[in-house]
């Protein structure tokens, strides 16, 4: 009984992709697409959005991949930061109904030398893709959530447990929306680079990581295999 019911859920959580978005692709190469493509992106996917013209072909693809944010307000900045990428709600949109939510994304363009390869910056252009998947499921989950859930989640943030929990369920929601591949080379990137089996976040790199916060290409690629919606 309890397989069943996960595997409806399951269904259930995927069925959005099969309904609106895209394709999953194995890789996306600046030059093999045309103007006319990101024209046609720009058109659908630009709406309440503002980003750096030298991240908008990423972005954008991101983009399609959550229809559901088709008209959600997200900034994207370039600003100095530690952390490569943060994502979070307004406090000024918060109390508003969910269709006015606005979200921040912050995209660093400096950090400490150790972290610097991981910068958005210097990932191959799939990469990209995929942590910015990763980013948006961020703000599709805070979407789908109350200004209370949304409240009691910042209060949550000081377990660790917790946010191993949901740093997890975001990388579910980036592979459910079909950006796998992209998570997956985002994924063996940060490891190979970092020369670590696991990878808990730019706040643990001067420590050992043991725990899977983020999913490591194993678990990404088993997920894959077993999806439908990558068949």
């Amino acid at each position: 009984m309890r397989a069943k019911k996960q595997g409806c859920f399951l269904f259930l959580f995927l069925l959005p992709c099969f309904l609106f978005g895209q394709e999953p692709r194995k890789n996306f190469d600046p030059g093999n697409l045309s103007p006319q493509f990101f024209s046609e992106l720009k058109n659908e996917f630009a709406k309440n959005k503002r980003y750096p013209p030298q991240f908008e072909r990423q972005i954008l693809i991101a983009l399609s991949y959550y229809p559901e944010l088709k008209n959600t307000p997200i900034h994207f900045r370039v600003k100095k930061r530690h952390t490569p990428l943060t994502t979070r709600a307004t406090w000024k949109g918060l109390p508003e109904k969910k269709t006015r939510r606005h979200f921040v994304i912050i995209i660093s363009n400096e950090t400490e030398a150790m972290l610097t390869p991981l910068l958005f910056k210097n990932l191959s252009f799939n990469a990209q893709i995929g942590v910015m998947g990763h980013e948006l499921g961020h703000v599709a989950d805070f979407s789908s959530m109350t200004t209370l859930q949304i409240l009691r989640h910042v209060t949550r943030c000081i377990s660790s447990k917790y946010i191993d929990r949901f740093e997890y369920r975001t990388d579910s929601i980036c592979i459910a929306h079909g950006l796998g591949y992209q998570l997956l080379e985002w994924s063996k990137y940060i490891r190979k680079t970092m020369h670590s089996e696991n990878w808990e976040g730019p706040d643990y790199v001067h420590e050992p990581m043991a725990r899977e916060r983020y999913m490591n290409p194993s678990t990404i690629t088993k997920r894959i295999n077993q999806s439908v919606l990558y068949q």
